[in-house]
């Protein structure tokens, strides 16, 4: 795992970002949209999580992609070329199955997005970003974000503590084992409910949600954020600009091709790079810093 320079910018900078691209990435289904888009997104789930992001990627997300893009043709039987025929007489088609790919490579795409957004948007941030305008809801997404890895933990916790008096989960027969588990689960639900009420009762009791009230803040906007949000929608204006102007509009039904029109067609390479340059943004800055950082390290 690195050290993250995007993750230290603003959150309001962070929060742009990944929303304008993972709303690209569920919209835009062209071939060199769907590539640059999940190339950047694992590259950066994989410099964040290192290993770890890489091991999901290959036991949950390239099974993920295989079984969608198998399923698709098998239900889907739209297009003019035929490449078979199923045993139940239906066609399976090209065009079908490229769409199939493609679906696939959009949902694992916006999966690494939303697991690098998981990495990035810490609960701190949401509170900061929405504390003021919906306090509630802030609470509410910032207890949900970090729920998760605290009751997984809780639960080895408290499975270790029933092994060591005899309630293992892992051995005895099948009822015993089923009886421990549900023992386990029982105290870490209560665990869970308990936490809830503690956690609303002290951020009562510390005035969240009031209108006057003043909270500490290690985040400010600076110059740097400043550019990092222009560019940013420097991308995404000339991004909107191709989706009008149907540069990113891509045809798989009946027949594969590309709904390009002639007259601008000098811009596509430029408005598709606005794009990977919008989805490697995180990747540059932190090659940037590492550089920048390994430089003064040879200087000491």
């Amino acid at each position: 795992m690195n050290k993250d320079a995007f993750g230290s910018f603003h959150p309001l900078v962070n929060m742009v970002y990944f929303a304008a691209v993972i709303g690209f990435s569920m919209f835009f289904m062209h071939p060199i949209n769907l590539g640059i888009s999940v190339v950047c997104a694992f590259t950066y789930a994989i410099y964040l999580s290192g290993k770890k992001a890489l091991r999901v990627g290959l036991v949950f997300m390239l099974p993920m992609l295989v079984l969608t893009a198998v399923l698709n043709p098998l239900f889907n039987h739209q297009g003019a070329t035929i490449l078979a025929y199923l045993p139940n007489g239906n066609p399976l088609t090209l065009e079908s199955a490229t769409y199939g790919i493609a679906a696939a490579v959009m949902l694992i795409t916006v999966i690494a997005w939303f697991a690098c957004f998981n990495v990035v948007m810490t609960s701190d941030k949401f509170v900061y970003l929405l504390g003021r305008i919906i306090p509630a809801l802030s609470l509410i997404l910032s207890m949900a974000l970090r729920f998760v890895p605290r009751f997984r933990r809780q639960i080895k916790i408290v499975a270790n503590a029933q092994k060591c008096i005899g309630r293992d989960g892992g051995t005895g027969s099948i009822f015993k084992r089923a009886r421990n588990g549900i023992k386990i689960m029982s105290i870490v639900v209560t665990w869970a409910l308990e936490n809830a009420i503690e956690t609303a009762d002290s951020m009562k009791a510390r005035g969240y949600g009031l209108p006057k009230r003043t909270a500490f803040s290690i985040h400010r906007f600076d110059i740097r954020d400043g550019v990092a949000l222009a560019f940013i929608a420097i991308c995404v204006a000339a991004i909107i600009a191709g989706a009008v102007l149907e540069v990113y509009r891509f045809r798989y039904f009946p027949t594969i091709a590309h709904m390009e029109r002639g007259w601008w067609r000098g811009w596509t390479a430029a408005l598709f790079a606005a794009h990977l340059a919008l989805c490697a943004m995180p990747i540059i800055i932190n090659i940037r810093e590492d550089i920048l950082w390994k430089r003064i390290k040879s200087k000491i």
